[in-house]
């Protein structure tokens, strides 16, 4: 995949990982989201995908990033659902955008944005239920699966009755980072720059450094 702000290393489905192979011998670890999970306008290793992953250098995972540009919920369970007899994953990590986008199946596949005027009639219940619908679709998978599942969020959180839900922050407000406490080791410095990937528009390798570090502290012991 070529964009004008960098060449994209994808497999040849399109998703920013290696191409699918046998999975004998180790856990998969199955990241889905849409471009910020994708990381769009950096390098794979500066996502917060890549970060996280190499903070769990353990040989026994194996992390496929499957997240796509552009993604909604409908799209995400979509694709975890192809992947029961080709990854097997035994950890899921969902990374959700806003609720309000959605997947329109036409004679091809459509993504809609909270613009998009096939989503006029639509309204913060019917988002909220459909987002709460693919919770249910996701959780029933991991189930059936045995596996591990993590909720994080993109832009905005929602409430989940999930005890691994990461709702303190979001890639977006993750940075610049903040402490409320005024103990002598509090984080204050004063940032006026907004941190922007390479593309101008997409959230930019600090906040996914610090979205990688928090999913690790809260995660990290679980990841295995």
């Amino acid at each position: 995949m070529m964009t004008k702000y960098q060449d994209y290393k994808s497999n040849s489905y399109g998703y920013r990982c290696p191409e699918f192979q046998s999975t004998d011998g180790g856990k998969d670890v199955v990241v889905l989201g849409c471009s910020h999970t994708y990381a769009e306008g950096l390098e794979e290793h500066e996502g917060w995908v890549g970060q996280l992953s190499a903070k769990n250098y353990q040989t026994t995972l194996r992390w496929w990033n499957l997240a796509y540009p552009g993604a909604s919920g409908d799209f995400m369970v979509r694709v975890l659902y192809g992947t029961e007899k080709v990854l097997y994953p035994k950890i899921i990590i969902c990374c959700w955008p806003v609720q309000s986008r959605r997947e329109r199946l036409d004679e091809h596949p459509k993504f809609l944005y909270s613009n998009s005027t096939e989503l006029k009639i639509e309204n913060k219940w019917t988002d909220k239920n459909n987002f709460l619908k693919n919770i249910f679709f996701i959780e029933k998978f991991a189930e059936r699966m045995d596996a591990k599942i993590f909720h994080c969020f993109a832009e905005e959180t929602y409430n989940l009755q999930n005890k691994n839900c990461y709702t303190k922050t979001t890639l977006k407000n993750c940075w610049p980072e903040w402490d409320k406490h005024h103990l002598s080791g509090a984080k204050r410095e004063h940032i006026t720059e907004f941190n922007f990937a390479r593309d101008g528009v997409h959230y930019g390798v600090e906040h996914h450094r610090v979205f990688a570090n928090n999913l690790y502290n809260v995660f990290g012991s679980k990841l295995k």
